[in-house]
């Protein structure tokens, strides 16, 4: 009995490594005699070659840039895929600086109706905007041609993104629409913060989106969080420079949808000008409403309007500010947000008349002024918050129920 053992064993390894084997995905190499591409050049056949091999596969496969500097055009990918793809950028991908070599849509790399993608590796997708930048003038004029942005994300499935970096992008660094279960997790945006219209995150219509770990530094909203949204969680995220992270802007247009289950957890933010705020426009074309909107655990260093609910948001005059906001705000908390403000009013939460907040909760808030220019205080209309161990500066005096 015992040699039998002794005989079956081996074998029975050798299955079993044959089958772990197997089970690995089909590394699709850019680089390899099947696809041509090399460092320094273009590699957008190369990698639109590869994705047709992937998708046509019935079994996971994985498309490899390995590391090096890759110049790529731009293009979308397409799905529904056969099975699922890890998408590993080992090395950069450099967009061309001229915005007119670039896909005719505004998208530099997108991924359309795929379900199951995987974009890893550590590598680099580098929109190289500062030029753009310049030219950006789509903060105040709606006619204006819309620039690239560098990873889009349409109609997305049970996905990840992991530990890549997006860099320096023409226009929004991400753009989630429509999409469901996706992960984000290790990513990192860079940018100065001159870069002009360069949200980290941009989120829209989308449910059962989290984003985890994750390093953004830009010129715009860390990340936006836009009509239509739901079951959205931000644990550990680091922001700086930027705008802060935003809960719209809401109610602009006729077509929106209502934003619900929106929690920020454990996020730290520094030299950012604003802190979180939710923010809608007045005079918005229907009734709107936004809820369940959590903000616990934040960390703020030399922050600008730390806590802000702002209904009559109205950049460069664009709206009849003197018309209420047709967006209402319940179901709030900002609970344990403490550090350092440069703005005097630490606590801002200006709601709609007519439409009063409801269910807005402060619970152990805390902030030092580092400026001059008076005491710190709060100002609040048409809410009655809930305060909890709140400094009396802070706790929005006028009209606030104390728990």
């Amino acid at each position: 009995m015992g040699l039998k053992l002794k005989n079956v064993l081996p074998m029975f390894v050798f299955l079993l490594l044959a089958s772990t084997a197997k089970a690995q995905p089909a590394a699709l190499d850019v680089t390899s005699a099947k696809y041509g591409g090399k460092p320094d050049s273009d590699i957008t056949q190369a990698l639109e070659k590869a994705w047709t091999d992937a998708c046509a596969s019935t079994t996971p496969s994985k498309i490899v840039v390995p590391k090096g500097t890759f110049k790529f055009v731009g293009t979308t990918f397409k799905g529904p895929c056969k099975a699922a793809i890890e998408f590993q950028v080992q090395g950069t991908l450099q967009a061309p600086v001229d915005g007119s070599q670039l896909p005719k849509d505004d998208t530099w790399i997108g991924f359309d109706h795929v379900d199951g993608l995987t974009l890893s590796g550590g590598g680099t997708f580098d929109g190289q905007g500062a030029q753009s930048w310049k030219n950006n003038d789509c903060n105040k004029n709606r006619e204006c041609k819309s620039k690239h942005i560098n990873l889009r994300f349409h109609f997305l499935t049970n996905s990840k993104i992991l530990d890549v970096t997006s860099k320096d992008s023409k226009n929004f660094h991400v753009n989630l629409l429509k999409c469901e279960k996706v992960e984000i997790k290790g990513f990192t945006v860079s940018a100065p913060k001159e870069s002009i219209n360069t949200d980290g995150i941009h989120i829209g219509r989308s449910t059962g989106i989290n984003i985890i770990d994750t390093t953004i530094g830009t010129g715009d909203d860390c990340i936006s969080i836009g009509d239509g949204n739901k079951d959205i969680t931000v644990t550990n995220v680091t922001c700086g420079p930027g705008h802060g992270i935003a809960i719209g802007s809401l109610g602009r247009y006729p077509e929106e949808e209502p934003v619900s289950g929106i929690n920020i957890k454990n996020c730290t933010l520094t030299d950012t000008t604003n802190g979180v705020r939710i923010k809608t426009w007045p005079a918005s074309p229907k009734d709107g409403t936004a809820s369940d909107i959590h903000f616990e655990d934040i960390t703020m260093v030399n922050v600008g309007n730390p806590i802000l609910i702002d209904q009559e948001y109205c950049p460069w005059n664009e709206c009849k500010k003197g018309v209420p906001s047709k967006v209402k705000i319940s179901n709030v908390s900002f609970k344990n947000i403490k550090g350092t403000c440069t703005d005097p009013v630490a606590v801002k939460l200006v709601c709609t008349q007519g439409m009063p907040c409801e269910n807005v909760e402060l619970s152990d808030i805390d902030f030092k002024y580092t400026g001059n220019k008076g005491p710190i205080t709060s100002v609040c209309s048409n809410v009655k918050p809930t305060i909890n161990r709140v400094p009396q500066p802070l706790a929005c005096a006028t009209g606030a129920a104390t728990a």
